[in-house]
C-alpha cells in the first residue's frame, strides 16, 4: 500500500489535478472559474495535439480545424437536432465529427510528410474556416450561433460556473488518464517508433500510414470534444476558432511547454500562453507580438522548452551523484551506441 501511494505521490499527474481540483478556492485565480475551465479544455486540446506531434513527428498544423469543427458540431446538434434539453448528445456528436473529420484527412495524408503533410493540414483548415465563414444558412457566417444553454444534469446545474467547472475538470481526468495510457501501450511505443525513424520502423514491418490514420483519428476526436465542451463554455460558436491562428497557438503552447520530449509539456505550455494572453492583452492590444518574441526565445535558446529544461537539469543532478550508469557500465559498445542514436 506503501508504494502505490508513493507512486501516486511522485505522478505529476497527481499534482496536476490536485491543483486544479482545489483551482476555485486559489487567491485571486479562483475568481476567474471561466480561466480555469479554459485552461482545463486546453489540456485537452494540447494532448490530442501531442499524440500527432510529441508521439508521432507529425506536423499537423492545421489541428484548430477539428477543435472548432466539435464547436460548430455541437452548437449546430443542439439547436436543430436535439433541442434544449440536450446536453451529453452534442459532445457526443462534437467527438463523432472530430473523429470523422480527422479520419477523411488522416485517410488522405497518411502517406505525406514533413512539409507537405503540414502545408495540407494548414490547407484544410482555411478550407473549413472559409466555408464556415461564408454558409451563413447553417453555421451563421461572420454572426456565427449562439443560444446554447447548458441544461441541468443528474440533478446539477450546469448554468452554474463551478459546477461546469468541475465537470470539465473530470472530463480532463479522464482524457489524460486515456491519452497517457494510449501513449504507454504498444501502440504508443510503436508510434514513438515511426517518430524516430520513419523507413526504419517500415523495414520493421510497421505499416506506417495505418498508423498515422490511427493517431491522427483518436486525436481528432479528443480535439473535437474540447472544441464542444468550449462551445458549452462560452456557450456560442464562431469562424475565428479555425482560423489558422487558432493552430499555430495549440503549436506553439505545445512547443513551449516541452510537448516533444515529455508527455507534461503541453499542460505547461497551455497554463503559460493562457495565463500570458491574459495578462498581455490586458495591459497592451499587441500582446501577441511580445509572446511570439519571448517563443523564439526560449526555443531559441531551449529547443527542447521548459520540460526539457527541468529533465535536463533532474538528469544532470542525478549524474552528479552517480545514479545515472555511465556508458561503459550500460555495456554498450560504440556501434551499438550509433545504432540507438540512429
Amino acid at each position: 500500500m506503501e508504494n502505490v501511494m508513493d507512486k501516486v505521490r511522485k505522478d505529476p499527474l497527481f499534482w496536476i489535478f490536485l491543483v486544479f481540483l482545489c483551482y476555485p478556492f486559489l487567491p485571486y485565480l479562483g475568481n476567474f472559474v471561466s480561466l480555469g475551465t479554459e485552461l482545463l479544455l486546453w489540456f485537452i486540446f494540447t494532448l490530442s495535439f501531442n499524440l500527432c506531434l510529441g508521439q508521432t513527428g507529425l506536423p499537423s498544423f492545421g489541428h484548430g480545424a477539428f477543435y472548432g469543427l466539435g464547436s460548430y458540431a455541437a452548437a449546430i446538434s443542439f439547436l436543430r437536432f436535439y433541442g434544449e434539453d440536450s446536453f451529453f448528445l452534442p459532445l457526443i456528436t462534437a467527438i463523432a465529427i472530430g473523429a470523422l473529420f480527422g479520419a477523411m484527412l488522416g485517410w488522405m495524408i497518411r502517406e505525406k510528410r514533413g512539409v507537405y503533410f503540414a502545408m495540407l493540414t494548414v490547407v484544410f483548415t482555411q478550407v473549413v474556416f472559409g466555408i464556415c465563414w461564408r454558409w451563413d444558412a447553417v453555421t451563421g457566417g461572420e454572426a456565427g450561433l449562439s443560444g446554447i444553454d447548458r441544461v441541468s444534469i443528474l440533478g446539477l446545474n450546469m448554468k452554474d460556473p463551478h459546477t461546469y467547472y468541475y465537470f470539465c475538470f473530470v472530463v480532463f481526468l479522464l482524457c489524460a488518464i486515456l491519452i497517457r495510457t494510449l501513449a504507454k501501450s504498444c501502440f504508443g511505443m510503436s508510434l514513438q517508433a515511426v517518430r524516430q525513424n520513419y523507413i526504419r520502423a517500415q523495414y520493421l514491418g510497421y505499416n506506417t500510414g495505418k498508423y498515422k490514420f490511427a493517431v491522427f483519428t483518436i486525436s481528432s476526436a479528443f480535439a473535437g470534444l474540447a472544441g464542444g465542451m468550449y462551445c458549452m463554455l462560452t456557450q456560442s460558436a464562431f469562424a475565428d476558432i479555425l482560423d489558422w491562428s487558432k493552430s499555430g497557438d495549440v503549436v506553439m503552447a505545445t512547443l513551449l511547454g516541452g510537448g516533444t520530449v515529455s508527455f507534461y509539456g503541453p499542460i505547461v505550455g497551455s497554463i503559460i500562453f493562457i495565463l500570458f494572453k491574459e495578462l498581455l492583452s490586458a495591459l497592451w492590444d499587441h500582446w501577441a507580438l511580445i509572446y511570439g518574441l519571448l517563443f523564439v526565445v526560449v526555443l531559441s535558446l531551449f529547443p527542447t522548452g521548459l520540460m526539457g529544461i527541468i529533465i535536463n537539469r533532474s538528469r544532470g543532478k542525478k549524474s552528479k551523484k552517480g545514479l545515472l550508469p555511465t556508458p561503459a557500465k550500460q555495456g554498450g559498445g560504440a556501434e551499438e551506441q550509433v545504432e540507438q542514436t540512429n
